[in-house]
């Protein structure tokens, strides 16, 4: 009962502080907001929990609202995404390498958890990673944590603060309840519901997203559905999400919040650098326009990073689909990398 109650306190505090930023502007408020307020709250030794069985429910009516944005113009432009395949695994090297050197040099982690908190990959994945390998499993997870909440803030507060990009999602962004029939409703839970389902089945990474934006966006493609979700219920995701991601942090001490998001901060900004760079040599080998590389390149999670990209009118396929890429680089080559240099 006492978890059940600090649960519900998390998601409270996550409806307000949303709903203060949705208020004050914030980008990305529904997800901006209930993450840096559950990041306080941690920090102020309240006793919250993160909603962990609310995460496998809500993760696919994100990847249907992604779904959603793709168009067939995607397809033709598919050909303008070979350069940043190309440069990715570089990319990711040169990222890996300067967030390591801040773990290793300036925190001074042990060898094994400094190289798996300098992963740009997904925090589960290289918690049990890194745990294998004999790493600290509380930093690493803390690392990640760190890295997700500053990079997604980072990007948001940038866009929107600095070059004027709105994402709260005013009236003309609003999709009502009423607004789906029957069948846009049927639609859209089967593709969520089996998109989620085979995209475990085929070992996608982040499969309760990616499949269901797969199966949403063939549905919106060919004219099954022409709706999205309902603004409700993105919403009620929304705060999940930053919910969960601010409460990552509950029952750490302040004092090893602080040295991890010091820490998650420099790194971060590392990356970020490394982003900005590589994202202006794709702008002008491929064309593509420089924000969107820069969302491409962004080390946050999947999710996230998505989400933000859809709020900012971005190319959501794109952005997705190189997000899925890294997560699946980084996964398959980490280990194999680790056990060559310990060699």
């Amino acid at each position: 009962m006492n978890g059940l109650r600090w649960q519900a306190l998390a998601l409270t505090i996550g409806v307000i502080c949303g709903y203060a930023a949705y208020r004050g502007g914030l980008p990305l408020p529904w997800m901006l907001g209930p993450m840096i307020g559950n990041t306080i709250a941690a920090m102020a030794r309240v006793p919250v929990m993160a909603p962990m069985r609310l995460r496998p429910v809500v993760m696919p009516v994100i990847g249907v609202l992604l779904g959603s944005a793709v168009s067939a113009e995607v397809f033709g432009m598919m050909g303008t995404w070979i350069a940043t395949l190309l440069i990715l695994p570089l990319f990711l090297a040169c990222a890996a390498a300067t967030s390591y050197a801040v773990y290793r040099r300036v925190g001074g982690y042990d060898p094994v958890t400094a190289y798996f908190s300098a992963m740009p990959g997904g925090l589960n994945d290289m918690l049990i990673l890194g745990a294998e390998a004999g790493g600290d499993e509380r930093r690493i997870a803390l690392a990640h944590a760190a890295r997700i909440l500053i990079v997604i803030s980072f990007v948001a507060l940038f866009f929107g603060l600095f070059l004027g990009v709105r994402t709260g999602g005013g009236s003309a962004r609003w999709t009502d309840l009423g607004a789906l029939g029957l069948a846009d409703y049927a639609i859209l839970g089967v593709c969520a519901v089996l998109g989620a389902w085979l995209g475990k089945r085929a070992g996608l990474p982040a499969a309760p997203v990616f499949g269901p934006m797969i199966f949403s966006g063939i549905a919106h493609v060919v004219g099954w559905v022409t709706v999205p979700p309902p603004t409700l219920l993105v919403i009620t995701a929304q705060i999940v999400i930053g919910t969960i991601i601010g409460t990552r942090f509950a029952g750490a001490t302040l004092a090893e919040i602080r040295r991890d998001l010091s820490l998650a901060a420099l790194a971060s900004l590392g990356m970020l650098i490394v982003a900005v760079c590589f994202a202006e040599g794709i702008a002008r080998i491929s064309g593509i326009p420089l924000s969107q590389a820069f969302l491409a390149y962004s080390p946050g999670g999947l999710t996230e990073m998505s989400l933000l990209t859809l709020a900012l009118g971005q190319d959501v396929a794109y952005v997705s689909v190189m997000h899925v890429i890294r997560i699946t680089v980084v996964i398959g080559s980490a280990p194999f990398v680790f056990r060559l240099i310990r060699r």
